[in-house]
């Protein structure tokens, strides 16, 4: 009886319903997905890379499934993963060196994080689009 009692005076951990979403908050959500979707875009260019060196009809399996429209959208996809997880590495670099902790500062580091990956992932999909 005395350790139920104990374990009904326990302080209960805050959970997310408690706190209210915030930018630098969900930008660490999003570099936990986009680290997680890395893993995923890593075995299409496993597959590329095989189909490469496997001979012509493999190779223009792939190089047809990477021109379709699904295969455009997962490049697209792949591509703001991996430059969205590079600049909130950056984030936290600026952080390791110790700035970048203030209130205003840490939102426009998220915002900084959220701007240049969408930014530059639009105009690296316009260069291999348009110049090629």
């Amino acid at each position: 009886m005395t350790n139920e009692i104990a374990q009904a005076r326990r302080p209960l951990s805050p959970h997310l319903s408690i706190y209210r979403p915030m930018l630098t908050m969900m930008m660490s959500i999003a570099h936990r997905v986009t680290g997680a979707a890395l893993y995923f875009g890593t075995l299409l260019l496993i597959w590329y890379l095989v189909a490469a060196v496997s001979g012509d009809a493999a190779f223009a399996t792939v190089s047809w499934f990477m021109r379709s429209f699904f295969g455009q959208l997962i490049l697209f996809g792949f591509t703001f993963a991996l430059l969205h997880h590079f600049f909130g590495g950056v984030r936290h670099l600026i952080w390791d060196a110790g700035y970048g902790f203030e209130h205003p500062m840490r939102e426009r580091l998220a915002q900084g994080t959220l701007i240049c990956s969408t930014v530059s992932t639009l105009i690296l999909f316009a260069a291999a689009h348009f110049l090629v």
